[in-house]
């Protein structure tokens, strides 16, 4: 009875809301706009390439008349079937005031007319866009839909291309000045301008633009785009235009001088209050006028200067400047202007660099969800004090107390491994690189050297309870535009182990080898990492990184240099000793559209050796989780082929090594606005380089390298606001290394578990 009742209930709500009007208040001379059904193309000479209408073109032709219409998601262009908002604009009062005005103003939703929408209007735009694009004949109507209700109607666009014009032939014009040289040396190599290609007159506006910035940094600072113009004649052959390109008759004398840079003046104003002015010369034709009273070391400023006085005038060198002040996070804001010195006997630019002081000291709070490599997400909070102008050369001195509650994603660990950690940091960031002059560096880049010193304590309740403390200090430089560098010369870590569960003392005793790199003790490191990140073209990138790192060698050498035997210590705590390296290649490859093609290798080897039979267990590889195999959870693989007995619970601990390999293959694919999609295929496992009898099969072996790896697949999708990238993957698993009970490649126990979800900030590489 009690079910019939609620069946009723369901029902008669169900009745009442189906009842409510959407249509009631629409004018009578006007219609309900319900969306856009398509855009029909009417292909007159089907296999034509001329009538092809690229898809890029039909994206751009869809977004303009793709107008939302009510209870319509725009990110997934779906139109939800309540329409609450309509319902509460036609069939609720709206009182002046009082709670059922708040109602009426909160939910009623004003419906969107065809009379809103104007599609006649929309036929002129698609018109014009295409003869934008060299479809000079292309015609566009359209025709509203009437569904079973008379008084709402959606729109169908029907478009006829025409035939697309090409560029034939481009004349440039006589090098007979040196600007027109310029031109057309410059048109003459421009990727737009050359026979065979369709006519765009958006691409001939970029194509403007390119040769005027290129000008621009050759002297000719006033010289606008709007001083090119194209003369195109259609009439010559079918489908075929000639191209002649021409300055404006009125080109003003100004434009057409080349510049060379005059005197610089540097203006350094306060943060607030009153000011006096302190001038200097500092040589190379620059002038620095410091408002006192100021802190601020006199050479930091005209360092960024990358203006020359009497080197031809380039607005790259303003770009350059900006960027450098701007990088020393001192400067509220920067003005650069330039301006003619008419007292000069060939034309030239004086520049004025004016900058003012932003507030010295800022405190922070920010609460956040983080997401790691190794799939570890939950909620932070951050408490950070900086100055940024400490000693008055743009030193910037940060102090930050964090704290996190963590758990991890993937399948069948989420409770398990729960964690928190706080944790006490301070760093110094001075912009300069201390350090000899022999190491090659670029002046264009802002170098840093930075002093680094931590405390952290991380407790995981089922296991153990660790703190860490650390000091560093490294050097950041570049020294070409695509290559970058990372040295640190010292990194001094401190590793102890608190205490710890019986769980995790049965876990150690059953495997010596791990529990050797859990033992408290001091990592001695020198690091160095190299970084080649270049965009080849429009559709090819690739990023290659590279790190080597030693801990205890060198202290090694002092103590045995010093007659020390033995197991080496430091502060009466043993100190570990090993090598490691790591290398990356990502290839990024653009498919068609906005899709993309992106591989990633990764492999990495260490060894430990003299003062450790271990390397610490915070060195040592993994794989697994959002950013590696992600059809597995984090450290469930490996190494090789081990795998912990059922009988064993807890094997987290055992599922690292020495030596690691993966390799990844995403196709990347737009959905809808912001939302993209991706499938991907991923392969990897990490191997020990020494035999270890507690954990048999995970030994590196050529013979058996390829059926070592474990493999997955899934599909994801990416929410790219471009400040940010919210991923959502769902991985599935194909193959695992050890026995299953399973035959074949496919040896998974079942699909349900072979699945794996991870959600993360930022694309996996």
């Amino acid at each position: 009875m009690n079910k019939l009742l609620k069946y009723i209930i369901v029902a008669v709500c169900t009745s009442m809301l189906w009842a409510c009007s959407t249509t009631s208040r629409i004018p009578e001379d006007d219609l309900l706009y319900t969306g856009t059904k398509n855009i029909q193309y009417v292909i007159p000479e089907k296999g034509d390439t001329l009538y092809a209408v690229p898809e890029e073109l039909k994206e751009t032709l869809l977004e303009t008349v793709d107008i939302a219409p009510n209870n319509y998601l725009s990110l997934l262009r779906w139109r939800y079937p309540f329409p609450l908002g309509l319902w509460a604009y036609n069939n609720w009062p709206n009182p002046p005031s009082g709670f059922r005005h708040w109602l009426y103003e909160t939910f009623a939703e004003e419906p969107v007319l065809i009379s809103d929408v104007r599609p006649e209007v929309r036929t002129r735009m698609i018109e014009q866009l295409l003869d934008n694009q060299g479809f000079f004949r292309a015609t566009a109507t359209y025709e509203l839909i009437h569904p079973k209700n008379k008084r709402k109607a959606s729109v169908v666009y029907t478009v006829n291309p025409g035939p697309a014009f090409y560029i034939d032939r481009v004349e440039l014009p006589e090098d007979t000045t040196h600007l027109l040289h310029l031109i057309d040396s410059i048109a003459s190599r421009d990727t737009y301008l050359h026979p065979g290609v369709r006519f765009s007159t958006d691409s001939l506006s970029a194509a403007r633009t390119r040769i005027t910035n290129v000008l621009r940094n050759k002297g000719y600072y006033f010289f606008r785009p709007d001083f090119i113009e194209f003369l195109a004649d259609s009439t010559a052959r079918r489908c075929r235009i000639d191209l002649r390109l021409a300055l404006v008759d009125n080109l003003p004398k100004y434009a057409s001088r080349c510049y060379v840079t005059g005197d610089i003046y540097v203006v350094v104003n306060r943060y607030e209050g009153e000011q006096r002015p302190d001038t200097v010369p500092m040589g190379r034709g620059i002038t620095l006028v410091q408002m006192q009273p100021t802190r601020l070391r006199r050479d930091i400023v005209p360092e960024c200067v990358r203006f020359r006085q009497g080197k031809v005038f380039s607005v790259r060198d303003m770009n350059r400047t900006q960027t450098a002040l701007a990088r020393l996070g001192i400067f509220r804001s920067i003005d650069i202007s330039a301006r003619p010195d008419t007292m000069a006997a060939e034309p030239t630019l004086d520049v004025l660099v004016d900058c003012r002081f932003d507030a010295p000291l800022e405190a922070s709070i920010e609460v956040n969800a983080s997401s790691k490599s190794n799939s570890y997400i939950g909620p932070g909070l951050t408490l950070g004090l900086t100055n940024r102008n400490i000693f008055g050369g743009g030193e910037q001195l940060s102090i930050d107390l964090t704290g996190t509650y963590e758990w991890q994603t993937g399948h069948g660990r989420s409770s398990l491994f729960n964690s928190y950690e706080f944790g006490l940091n301070a760093s110094l960031a001075i912009p300069r690189l201390l350090a000899p002059k022999w190491v090659p560096r670029s002046r264009y880049q802002l170098n840093w050297t930075r002093f680094q010193l931590g405390a952290d304590l991380l407790n995981r309740p089922h296991y153990f309870k660790m703190a860490q403390f650390n000091a560093s200090v490294n050097y950041d430089w570049r020294w070409r535009r695509h290559v970058s560098n990372t040295f640190t010369p010292l990194k001094l870590t401190y590793t102890k182990l608190m205490n710890t569960t019986a769980a995790f003392d049965s876990i150690m005793e059953a495997n010596p080898a791990v529990a050797q790199s859990f033992i408290s003790q001091f990592i001695p490191q020198m690091i160095y990492s190299y970084t080649y990140d270049r965009r080849i073209d429009s559709d090819n990138s690739v990023n290659f990184q590279f790190t080597i790192q030693e801990a205890g060698n060198i202290m090694w050498a002092v103590w045995r240099a010093c007659g020390v035997e033995g197991e080496k210590k430091l502060f009466g705590t043993p100190f570990s000793q090993f090598v490691k390296g790591s290398a990356q290649v990502v290839y990024n490859r653009r498919v068609i559209g906005n899709h993309r093609l992106v591989c990633r290798l990764a492999v990495g080897a260490e060894h430990a050796y003299g003062n450790s039979a271990a390397v610490p267990y915070a060195e040592q590889f993994y794989v697994g989780g959002a950013n590696s195999v992600r059809a597995f959870t984090v450290r469930s693989i490996g190494p090789g082929r081990y795998h912990a007995a059922s009988s064993v619970d807890n094997d987290y601990f055992d599922q690292t090594g020495t030596f690691k390999f993966e390799a990844n293959v995403e196709y990347r694919f737009p959905l809808a606005g912001a939302l993209h999609g991706a499938f991907f295929f991923d392969a990897g496992n990490v191997w020990l380089l020494r035999d270890d009898p507690s954990r048999p099969g995970g030994k590196l072996e050529g013979g058996k390298f390829f059926r070592d790896l474990a493999t997955g697949t899934g599909l994801g999708l990416r929410l790219d606001m471009d400040i940010i990238v919210v991923r959502a993957d769902v991985g599935i698993g194909i193959h695992l290394p050890y026995n299953t009970g399973h035959g074949g490649y496919y040896n998974m126990e079942s699909f349900g578990k072979s699945l794996a979800f991870h959600l993360a900030i930022g694309y996996p590489f």
